[in-house]
């Protein structure tokens, strides 16, 4: 009764495309073996050596003899060739397991007394019932080696001693340290007093700048919302320009109004006799000043979020309210209130992990600035962001920005999942499907 299905599958496990082309499906069985002798091909080539790059990194580094430089392992080269081959030998294992599934389910069906598929029916077939999965997968692959694959190297970097002086190839090799970078960023005393202050800072930064920017947007949303406020859609129009604009020329020209020496803001303050402040030169100001500018730019974007959310509210509500005697205060906290955070509490989340990563407001007005004499590579406004950027294009510690990299994700990642599942906007999903 399995004779199909057993010859079938036996077949394609011996090789890829025997199976179908047992099962009569020619084209699919050829396209499938042609895959296999490439792909065969092409690991018997390299995997070898990625195998053994992955491990070693390289054992012979570029070296002058005789006046003459002589070509040596490039460590980084190495490591990401060996990634590419072993993320295609993955690849290659799951069409093959695919392959042996395919073979089994056809030789099933034959033995059923079902007609099997030609080429122009099994197309015809993805194309009707599976061409979500088929469409799907061409963005998936990219993003294995565009995003997934980036990833992985930048934790692999985070295990070597990829940095400069000592180790930048070609003419040094790099090595394997296991975690010995996060012991240093963590415990050594020059790298953990920047990294323990610098995260102090994101988090404080994180925290004030999505406070302020998601209730000042819910009060400016409220505010227009009045029933006695004429010509709203003005009122929108006008608020709505500091977000229409682009982001860099904002930044840009609050930078120059900021400036402590010439800038607009210290001018006025001069036309009224009052001293200028020292707006970007101060640690203390300067960190006021990215609050301030942070909250220009970003109340917009919250004020048209709960502006939306807010003529969805049913009105029977605030009348089942007025009918119990609710003052205004009362129904915004037991109708408005609610019914903002319920809609929008995945976008306040999507915010604070938004802004731990705000590197364009960072970099455009202070640049991580002022300096701060006991930290390392870093300045009093810097996020972890900025302090990688820092680190990777400007003093090339490779893997010391890897480890950054790794917590700021490890950060994002738990806080974002913790919070999202807490919302009841995830508990009670149902309601608004």
């Amino acid at each position: 009764m399995d004779r199909h299905r057993n010859k079938a599958t036996i077949l394609s496990i011996l090789c890829m495309g025997l199976g179908q082309l047992y099962n009569r499906q020619f084209i699919k069985g050829l396209i499938l073996l042609i895959f296999e002798v490439f792909s065969v091909t092409y690991l018997i080539n390299n995997l070898p050596r990625a195998l053994w790059g992955i491990v070693t990194l390289g054992e012979k580094p570029r070296m002058l003899v005789k006046g003459k430089w002589m070509d040596g392992d490039h460590s980084i080269f190495i490591m990401v060739t060996s990634l590419i081959t072993i993320l295609f030998l993955v690849i290659f294992i799951g069409v093959y397991i695919l392959n042996v599934k395919d073979a089994r389910k056809i030789g099933r069906d034959r033995e059923l007394g079902k007609q099997v598929n030609n080429f122009r029916q099994s197309v015809r077939y993805v194309l009707d019932y599976k061409f979500a999965l088929a469409f799907l997968s061409i963005p998936a692959t990219g993003i294995l080696f565009f995003t997934v694959m980036p990833i992985i190297f930048m934790v692999m970097l985070s295990f070597t001693n990829y940095s400069s002086p000592n180790h930048i190839p070609p003419a040094k090799l790099v090595d394997w340290v296991g975690f010995g970078t996060f012991k240093s960023l963590l415990v050594l005393k020059t790298w953990s007093q920047t990294f323990y202050g610098v995260l102090t800072w994101t988090i404080i930064w994180a925290v004030l700048s999505t406070v302020t920017t998601y209730f000042g947007g819910m009060l400016v949303a409220l505010l227009i919302n009045q029933k006695g406020i004429r010509f709203k859609g003005l009122w929108r129009t006008i608020l709505i320009l500091p977000y229409a604009i682009p982001q860099i020329i904002s930044l840009l020209v609050m930078r120059m109004m900021f400036n402590g020496q010439f800038g607009a803001i210290n001018q006025y303050l001069g036309y009224f006799g009052l001293g200028g402040l020292p707006w970007l030169t101060d640690e203390f100001w300067a960190k006021v000043t990215l609050i301030v500018v942070n909250m220009w730019v970003g109340i917009p974007v919250s004020m048209l979020l709960i502006m939306g959310v807010l003529t969805t509210i049913p009105r029977d509500m605030y009348e089942a309210a007025e009918v119990d005697g609710a003052t205004g205060f009362q129904k915004f906290k037991i109708v408005t209130l609610p019914m903002i955070l319920f809609t929008t509490a995945p976008t306040l989340i999507m915010q604070f992990a938004g802004n731990i990563n705000n590197f364009n407001l960072i970099f455009l007005l202070t640049g991580g600035d002022p300096v701060k004499g006991d930290y390392q590579y870093a300045g009093a406004t810097d996020l972890l962001v900025t302090w990688l950027y820092k680190l990777t294009l400007t003093q090339n510690k490779y893997n010391m920005a890897s480890a950054i990299g790794i917590i700021i994700f490890l950060i994002i990642a738990s806080f974002s999942i913790y919070n999202y599942r807490r919302t009841k906007s995830f508990k009670e999903e149902d309601m608004i499907q």
